[in-house]
């Protein structure tokens, strides 16, 4: 009885167990054409995959590179959406971590736990459930859980959001604790982790490192944060947006540059101001020409970049390659190098405040109103817009 009346509490009836779900979904039926909330069909979860009610989803970049992607035509109409946060409503077969009326927060990158790419500790990554926004179905599934009449839907990054049920593979789920507001720990599911464990997983830094971030939304300020709990010495934010320089100096940042203010490479810029460059760069935009950028910023013999960023079209990243035999070096990272189960590690730490997560949340809309919340990015108005679903 205890255990029923904590799934009505959450907003969720166990009579809904493996029967289609009919709500409500923000449709993008062409590329970048304005999102339709339509009414739509949620099928039950099949084996390893769950059902969960989304309470809070919020809108990443990554999202809008991809709605807007005219190449990825055959993949419309597709609900989008990957930072998110929700309620279990049911569990397929095999699910033995999670149960009806769990918490927790979609991943798009999972953790199947048996291939070798999630026994090692080299990565994140997975070899079954690896990050795919070309994959129409669920992760790890035979296709699409989503239809409206005879139209099937496609999925986004194993997630979809942006509707008020969806379906997820076991891997890609975290379970938090109830305790932990909804409508913020939705913003650990991408851009928040993505930056802090740029810095702490994959730069590692150490105290008194230099820094310079390419890109002050979420991501860098999110590094701009973790760099300063680091002990950074000098954190350098760069952003054609002055705004964002009051912004920057509220996570961290120490010196601001625009490089539309200098009529010179602003890599050039940075290497006078750190006396031959930072010791680490990180490029958050998917730009070639700022992973170049941030490529040559750093400091000869023990320079590291790192990208962060997800490339919003093809393009090609050149340098002068005698760069690498002198100690330069470039890496990238997928989610900040977390795997799903360490996500708990991140929650915990908001929890204790010891990392800001609620000053990331600049807006907060209904669900009726996410084509607002889409604009409000694409005009680089706000950080995170929450969109409450319900």
């Amino acid at each position: 009885m205890v255990f029923l009346n904590r799934i009505v509490r959450a907003g969720i009836s166990s009579s809904s167990r493996n029967k289609i779900i009919k709500c409500r979904a923000a449709v993008a039926w062409e590329p970048g054409a304005p999102l339709q909330i339509e009414d739509i069909e949620v099928s039950p979860p099949q084996s390893n995959e769950v059902r969960i009610k989304i309470t809070h989803t919020s809108l990443c970049q990554t999202d809008i590179t991809f709605w807007q992607n005219k190449g990825m035509k055959h993949l419309f109409p597709r609900i989008f959406g990957h930072e998110a946060a929700g309620i279990v409503e049911s569990v397929g077969e095999g699910v033995s971590n999670l149960c009806e009326g769990d918490h927790v927060i979609p991943i798009f990158t999972g953790e199947c736990s048996d291939c070798k790419y999630c026994k090692s500790q080299k990565t994140n990554l997975c070899g079954s459930l690896r990050v795919n926004p070309e994959y129409a179905g669920v992760y790890g599934g035979d296709g699409t859980r989503f239809k409206q009449g005879s139209v099937e839907i496609s999925h986004f990054m194993g997630t979809s959001t942006f509707s008020q049920y969806t379906v997820v593979n076991k891997g890609c789920l975290v379970k938090v604790p109830k305790r932990a507001p909804l409508d913020k720990v939705c913003l650990l599911s991408c851009g928040i982790t993505t930056g802090v464990g740029a810095v702490w997983n994959v730069a590692k830094l150490q105290k008194d490192d230099t820094v310079a971030i390419f890109g002050l939304g979420t991501v860098g300020l999110a590094i701009a944060q973790a760099a300063k709990l680091s002990g950074a010495s000098r954190i350098i934010g760069v952003d054609i947006n002055s705004e964002k320089h009051e912004l920057g100096k509220q996570f961290g940042i120490t010196d601001f540059l625009n490089p539309l203010d200098h009529d010179r490479p602003i890599q050039e810029v940075i290497m006078e101001l750190c006396q031959g460059g930072v010791d680490y760069s990180f490029e958050c935009i998917g730009s070639a020409a700022l992973m170049q950028a941030a490529f040559e910023s750093t400091h000869n013999a023990w320079g590291v970049t790192i990208v962060a960023g997800v490339p919003s079209g093809p393009g090609t990243l050149s340098t002068d390659p005698v760069k690498l035999l002198f100690g330069h070096s470039l890496k990238g990272t997928i989610f900040g190098g977390y795997k799903p189960s360490q996500i708990h590690e991140l929650v915990e730490k908001y929890m204790r405040k010891e990392i800001k997560v609620d000053e990331f949340v600049t807006h907060t809309l209904p669900f009726e109103k996410i084509n607002d919340a889409i604009q409000l990015l694409m005009r680089a108005q706000c950080l995170r817009c929450v969109v409450s679903m319900h």
